[in-house]
């Protein structure tokens, strides 16, 4: 490997250590630490009932809050973004590994460790090739639809667990259906745990959002458990929760397997990739801070490395859990060190209670989990401020809650470049026209009737000219020039927006001054981009200001168009 590759690639790439916790003032170590234990005490069962999505073991979820946490702490840029198991990642390994090997068995255990380490694989290639920007790809209407899908498809699967029915294998809409036509089914005991947990987490949220809500009802539900022998009552409990730190160990997969871990891992990879460079970056804008987009994908990669290695699922940046710690007053990286010598205590000593826990609790917080998914005030902004990209979000969510997750991710991904690409086919046109108050210029929708100067047309614009918008370019031009009640006499193209022009579209050009020239109308080019002039000057377009331009203002070109027809005249 060359100095030049290592210094131009990799070292960019490369963290320094404890980037995300130092410098860190003194008096605010303490503070961080407590951010720490107070997102423990939220996020635990979180992550225990987003095994429930994943349909791994339970002890999964307090792996991913163990050494994925400690890689991204040590080796991550961000100082906010908090990296543990998500729900959006869940659910897509749920939705592709479960027809691949029976849900929570170790072969199963073992895909999502593939998993783990292929997205590990991806990030770090990611990372090395600065390929942070594709997170832009996925817009932030797609997101929202996605994630607001991801939490209907998830209540919806967990909705009948509240009432102690078995889950059917559909559809969200079906799935409620199924619940509600099976309620002379559902066993009250299950209903009263279910509804008792729901209270507890509403009216901690109610009384004080920073409440371990869910915390408290695990605690009580145990308890209770313990006291009145559930499981002898036939409320199904958790069972036996592993005690001790994780094993480290390579996964062992089937050749067969691979196409679906592959397909499982880049889906994983496109979510991971938007959802945490959009977190990571809103967090260091607020606080003034620098992010380095690449760094957090190498401590990404290393996280999920991590959870492979230590037999647990794919991690992510979570937009919640870093909202947890930034209320609880955290600051820098040393909450989510905090939180993995809290979770690493629960495992050393609390898994004994834990596994008197009724599974009805975790699709209670499960449920709830889901519901707080479902993004409304975002749906209700894009309806409100941009309608075309509601449509978008509403398929997406419509594909995911119906269809899947992975169809939703690529139904999202196209909707949102065929979204871009319908921007700059039917970009936004205007024509110039002197200002009423007689000072400068205006611009307005292009329409018969309009001219900068006596005969002179001035048409700008506003995207790169392109093969698939050049004829919309030429016809609409043309178009306006034949519909024009008075002679004109030259037209101003207004380059000022357009920032490259492919073969196609100067083949395009030329055609048009052609056709111009043809009916005696003169044509100039109006650009201050260097770069433009270059490429106009070498498909012949602009020679130089007596043939054409291109010139700095539209006030030159209207000069020079005006003197030269008067000399010829």
């Amino acid at each position: 490997m060359t100095p030049k590759f290592w210094n131009e690639w990799i070292n960019p790439a490369m963290p320094s250590l404890l980037q995300g916790v130092l410098p860190l003032p003194p008096a605010q170590w303490r503070t961080d630490a407590m951010a720490g234990v107070t997102l423990a005490a939220l996020a635990i069962p979180e992550v225990m009932g987003y095994t429930r999505i994943s349909q791994t073991p339970v002890v999964t979820g307090l792996y991913t809050l163990l050494m994925p946490m400690l890689a991204f702490a040590l080796l991550g840029s961000s100082r906010h973004l908090v990296v543990a198991a998500d729900s959006a990642t869940a659910a897509i390994l749920a939705a592709t590994l479960a027809g691949v090997a029976k849900p929570e068995s170790s072969s199963y255990s073992e895909l999502t460790m593939a998993v783990a380490l292929v997205v590990g694989g991806m990030l770090l290639l990611a990372s090395v090739l600065r390929l942070g920007f594709l997170a832009d790809f996925l817009s932030r209407s797609a997101l929202i639809g996605l994630l607001t899908g991801i939490g209907v498809q998830v209540a919806a699967g967990e909705f009948g667990g509240l009432f102690g029915l078995e889950p059917v294998k559909a559809g969200a809409v079906q799935q409620i259906l199924s619940v509600l036509f099976r309620l002379g089914e559902s066993r009250a005991l299950h209903l009263l745990v279910a509804i008792a947990v729901l209270t507890i987490i509403a009216g901690c949220r109610a009384l004080n959002p920073r409440l371990p809500g869910a915390l408290i009802a695990v605690i009580s539900s145990v308890l209770a458990s313990w006291l009145l022998h559930f499981q002898a009552l036939g409320i199904p409990v958790v069972g036996t929760v592993p005690r001790g730190l994780p094993q480290f160990t390579l996964p062992s997969i089937q050749p067969a397997e691979w196409n679906q871990v592959l397909i499982t891992s880049a889906s994983c990879f496109v979510v991971i990739l938007a959802q945490s460079a959009a977190t990571s970056r809103a967090y260091a804008q607020r606080y003034g801070e620098r992010c380095s987009e690449n760094v957090d994908l190498f401590g990404l990669a290393c996280a999920n490395a991590a959870a492979g290695l230590s037999g647990t699922f794919v991690v992510n940046g979570s937009p919640t859990k870093t909202e947890m710690v930034d209320a609880a007053g955290g600051r820098s990286q040393v909450a989510n060190l905090s939180t993995a010598a809290m979770v690493l205590l629960v495992l050393l000593f609390l898994t004994g209670p834990l596994s008197l826990m009724p599974a009805v609790v975790l699709s209670s917080i499960v449920f709830l989990i889901g519901l707080k998914l479902i993004d409304l005030d975002g749906m209700r902004e894009l309806w409100t401020l941009q309608r075309n990209e509601f449509f978008i979000a509403l398929a997406t969510v419509i594909s995911v809650a119906q269809l899947g997750v992975m169809q939703g991710i690529v139904l999202a991904v196209l909707l949102s470049l065929i979204e871009q690409v319908r921007h700059t086919y039917r970009p936004r046109t205007r024509l110039w026209r002197p200002h009423p108050s007689g000072k400068g210029w205006q611009s307005v929708p292009v329409r018969p009737g309009v001219f900068v100067a006596p005969g002179i047309v001035a048409y700008r614009f506003e995207a790169n000219l392109f093969y698939a918008n050049a004829n919309h370019f030429t016809d609409e031009l043309l178009k306006l020039v034949s519909s024009q009640r008075q002679p004109v006499t030259a037209v101003v193209i207004d380059a000022s927006g357009i920032d490259d022009v492919d073969y196609s579209a100067g083949k395009a050009l030329i055609e048009l001054q052609q056709q111009l020239g043809g009916r005696g109308i003169r044509s100039a080019f109006l650009t201050t981009s260097t770069a433009l002039m270059r490429e106009l000057q070498r498909f012949g377009l602009a020679s130089g200001p007596t043939d054409g331009g291109p010139f700095p203002s539209l006030k030159k070109a209207i000069q020079a168009l005006v003197t030269k027809s008067t000399s010829e005249a």
